[in-house]
């Protein structure tokens, strides 16, 4: 290999775009010198110059002048008849400096530093890469579709770099991207794998949804609104407390808009997902009954020592307050912090029955699949429609009629 392929390899690495002039410089001076290392066991008596701009790399080897035949390390020592050919005044006991000649070092010389470059190179750019998307963790980007894969698309950044969003990070059966596709996510992890920055991307993360609230909505990007916190439900409910310190905001309504022209692009972004916006107040019992909308509730009990609460509502309420598929009672515990029971307030007692006393004549999973969703007596059972009853479980509409029919035998005389 020739000197005007190392000229090539400084052009080549030198347009790298994540990587500086000083830093190159100093790349290829410590590739050269492990390789001098390894081929004369030092480097201690070279100086190695390189300019990066022109291509250069310059490498002087220093050597002392000794008497002829004494020489014992040629590549430290050099004998005076041939320091006189250099120079005719060199004395013995002077140091000589010869230029030695890139091409004189060998073709496997020049490949093994070149590999040892291109290393160094690889291993400088996963650290900046690491680097930069580590401090972007919980930050929304926008990338194309490179590649679609079974369980993963692979994502390519504006330069090239290569991201992962997982399927179970996509909105269930509701993400469907192709190559070409724009996809906006947020930075979900940066983890190495080998000696590869491995960054995970995320669509269900709920950082994902507040990050989206701070592109759609000014006053969130300008600070006036802040988002105290966000719980999802991929796909299907979300529910964002936010707080205005500005008593002229109202911050529900500057985030949902004018007959909901604020939020539309997010729920679309979201593949409809159903976003409820509620009013933060530090008042626990407040904030509980907010997040537990659209119902109404007509008591509470809060017990702080085991962060639980009883919500006592109307009839009509309740199956309002826990949503389809439980959605809506989950998303508020997570969002106040609160374990939340709820309960019909109507009922006499001695009207109604508990749902444990027909565990004779009723499977005991049926039973429990009624109380997740706030059945717990008969007559909660019995307000409830075949149909309502069969989307808020997942009991066939035959079992929920032959259980209807045991409880309604109650009630007959």
């Amino acid at each position: 290999m020739e000197n005007q392929a190392i000229i090539e390899s400084f052009s080549e690495f030198r347009e790298e775009k994540n990587i500086d002039r000083v830093t190159l410089m100093a790349f290829i001076e410590d590739a050269f010198r492990n390789q001098l290392r390894k081929k004369f066991g030092s480097d201690d008596n070279f100086d190695v110059i390189v300019n990066p701009d022109k291509g250069d790399l310059e490498i002087w080897q220093n050597r002392v002048i000794v008497e002829d035949g004494a020489v014992e390390e040629p590549h430290l020592e050099i004998a005076l008849s041939e320091a006189l050919k250099i120079e005719p005044d060199f004395e013995v006991g002077e140091e000589v400096s010869e230029e030695i000649k890139i091409i004189s070092l060998g073709r496997r010389f020049i490949l093994a530093f070149r590999q040892n470059l291109v290393a160094r190179i690889q291993e400088h750019d996963s650290s900046e890469l690491f680097k930069r998307y580590k401090e972007m963790e919980g930050e929304m980007i926008a990338g194309e579709v490179h590649h679609v894969r079974h369980r993963e698309l692979i994502i390519y950044d504006d330069e090239g770099n290569e991201l992962i969003l997982p399927r179970d990070q996509m909105i269930p059966e509701k993400d469907f991207y192709r190559k070409g596709d724009t996809v906006k996510a947020v930075v979900r992890t940066v983890t190495f794998k080998g000696n590869k920055p491995t960054v995970i991307l995320s669509r269900t993360d709920e950082r994902f949804l507040e990050k989206l609230f701070e592109q759609e909505i000014p006053e969130v990007y300008d600070g006036l609104i802040i988002v105290r916190k966000v719980v999802r439900a991929p796909g299907e409910k979300a529910k964002v407390a936010v707080e205005s310190y500005d008593d002229r905001i109202d911050p529900v309504g500057a985030c949902v808009g004018m007959k909901g022209s604020r939020i539309h692009g997010i729920v679309r972004e979201l593949r409809n997902e159903n976003i409820d916006v509620i009013n933060f107040t530090a008042n626990n019992q407040l904030f509980i009954q907010r997040a537990l909308s659209p119902a109404k509730i007509s008591s509470i009990e809060i017990n702080e020592e085991e962060k639980s609460v009883d919500v006592y509502l109307q009839p009509d309420q309740v199956s309002m307050a826990i949503g389809k598929g439980g959605n809506n009672i989950k998303l508020a515990s997570r969002l106040t912090g609160y374990e939340i029971d709820v309960y019909r307030d109507d009922v006499v007692e001695e009207e109604d029955v508990k749902l444990s006393e027909f565990s004779d004549e009723i499977d005991a999973w049926i039973i429990a699949e009624l109380h997740n969703i706030g059945c717990d007596t008969a007559m909660s059972v019995l307000d409830m429609s075949v149909e309502d009853l069969a989307n808020r479980t997942d009991l066939e509409v035959e079992t929920i009629e032959e259980v209807r029919n045991i409880l309604k035998s109650e009630f007959e005389d």
